[in-house]
């Protein structure tokens, strides 16, 4: 998700070095806590939310994939106040700003017979589906509600697949449903399918002209597309029809690249599109096009995956850069869905330019593989060690703090590091590489590619970890300290 320039060569050595003298100031700056909900199903299962709250019989909390809700039937309790680690900033808030997925209520009925005692009642689905005839409208409805009911239980426990699934059936019982069709285009979203979710958008509009929600998605996937110019129109509609502070804050940020890129030229190749200033050397643009296909064969063989839509690369200035995505001074370039990179200065591709843009192209790929759930530390472990960054430099340092029982959680290194220090920054780097460098070396990119597949399908981190390599977060980092003894010292 982010990189900084300053990981690269001597510069990088040198800022792992200082972390060394700033270790016993961790817990004093590195994660402020903020409040946050578990709730725990009476399957076992828990769910941690920024907030939950009781609506009648239903539980409704915020995620990160906006505001959902559950049967209350299905909650044993709810946990309140555990802190949770995140860090934020501006550019963190541009690069995850929230979609709220459409509204719509099956009926408590509904919604109790389909998803109950913690779980899908798949019989009951099937049931209501052999009922639904052409010609029983009823019927019909209650068998769209019903698999709607089981697409948000399933978007709920982040699995995607399953979701849309569901929801793409809700839709052959009633094909004409705008709020239904526009499920279908937020999950499309949430898997980085932009030109999928335009075709459900157009369908809802034609049905519902002057809904302001599907103007609000339709702004979500042209910016996913690298188009801010239509991303602002729609948004711009979206407003005019009913205020929205989610619509309102997407609005500024696209219009402040939209005037940033007004005037920058384009080019594109079959996985990329490229926008440049006029500062920047066109031969530059095309040499980084040229590299960044060739990384992208690269990644997609080792992680067998490839994104469906062009991916969006910004060349900037140096103070563009700074001005756009309002990132701390140690962020060097960035991807918040877009490859955001400085290149003032340069007339042609270079090594450290070459890596910068592997890097950046790996967080595409693992966001998009993962739909946005992979944490941090493994993002920006893959992404170093595609680029190929390797941990022999801070091997001594890493076994040094974890010999002293200093070293960070990984479920620390799971949430933003965006209020990092650049100290500190340097060790969450450093760490992260190191447990993944672990995990590659007895296995090569099979293990690392089966703990993505696993988070992609709803599992969390911690919990994808245990199933593949059956260890946990702290047996992983025992592992990798051991490793890096035995492999550099």
């Amino acid at each position: 998700m982010r990189r900084f320039l300053d990981s690269v060569g001597p510069r990088r050595r040198a800022s792992v070095r200082v972390f060394c003298t700033v270790l016993p100031f961790w817990l004093a700056i590195a994660f402020p806590a903020i409040a946050s909900d578990t709730i725990v199903l009476k399957n076992g299962r828990r769910i941690v939310a920024l907030s939950a709250v009781e609506d009648g019989d239903k539980i409704r909390y915020e995620t990160s994939a906006g505001q959902l809700s559950l049967p209350k039937s299905m909650v044993d309790h709810i946990e309140r106040g555990a802190g949770v680690s995140v860090a934020s900033s501006r550019a963190e808030t541009a690069a995850n700003m929230g979609i709220t997925p459409p509204s719509i209520e099956a009926g408590a009925e509904i919604e109790k017979a389909a998803v109950h005692d913690g779980a899908i009642d798949r019989n009951y689905l099937a049931h209501v589906q052999g009922e639904a005839r052409p010609g029983d409208p009823a019927a019909s409805e209650t068998a769209a509600l019903a698999l709607h009911a089981a697409s948000q239980f399933e978007l709920a426990r982040g699995d995607l697949e399953h979701a849309l699934a569901d929801e793409r059936t809700a839709l052959t019982f009633t094909p004409d449903n705008p709020v239904i069709l526009m499920n279908v285009a937020f999950l499309h979203l949430k898997r980085s399918e932009y030109k999928a979710s335009i075709e459900y958008l157009d369908r809802a509009r034609r049905v519902a002209p002057d809904d302001p929600e599907v103007a609000k998605l339709a702004g979500w996937a042209y910016y996913g597309m690298n188009k801010p110019d239509l991303a602002v129109a729609e948004w711009k509609r979206a407003l005019a029809l009913r205020p929205d502070p989610e619509v309102q804050n997407a609005l500024a940020k696209a219009q402040r690249d939209n005037q940033e890129e007004e005037n920058y030229k384009e080019n594109e190749s079959s996985h990329f599109t490229l926008r440049y200033s006029g500062e920047a050397e066109p031969e530059l643009a095309r040499e980084i096009l040229r590299a960044l296909e060739m990384h992208f064969s690269a990644i997609e063989s080792e992680l067998s995956f490839t994104p469906p839509d062009p991916i969006g690369v910004i060349l900037y200035t140096q103070q563009a850069f700074a001005d756009i995505t309002r990132a701390p001074g140690w962020v060097g370039a960035l991807n918040d869905g877009r490859i955001r990179v400085p290149v003032q200065g340069l007339t042609s591709l270079t090594p450290d330019l070459s890596r910068v843009l592997r890097h950046e192209l790996t967080h595409s790929f693992v966001g998009q593989k993962t739909h946005g759930r992979a944490p941090v530390w493994l993002q920006e472990g893959i992404a170093q060690w595609m680029e190929g960054q390797r941990s022999k430099d801070n091997a001594a340092v890493l076994v040094q703090v974890y010999d002293e029982k200093q070293a960070m959680a990984l479920g620390q290194l799971e949430g933003s590091w965006m209020q990092l220090s650049g100290a500190i920054a340097s060790y969450a780097y450093a760490w992260s590489l190191a447990n993944v460098e672990y995990i590659v070396q007895a296995d090569g990119m099979g293990d690392i590619e089966r703990i993505l597949n696993r988070i992609a399908e709803g599992s969390s981190t911690e919990g994808a970890v245990q199933e593949v390599l059956h260890v946990s977060y702290e047996d992983l980092a025992q592992a990798t300290a051991a490793y890096l003894r035995k492999a550099y010292m």
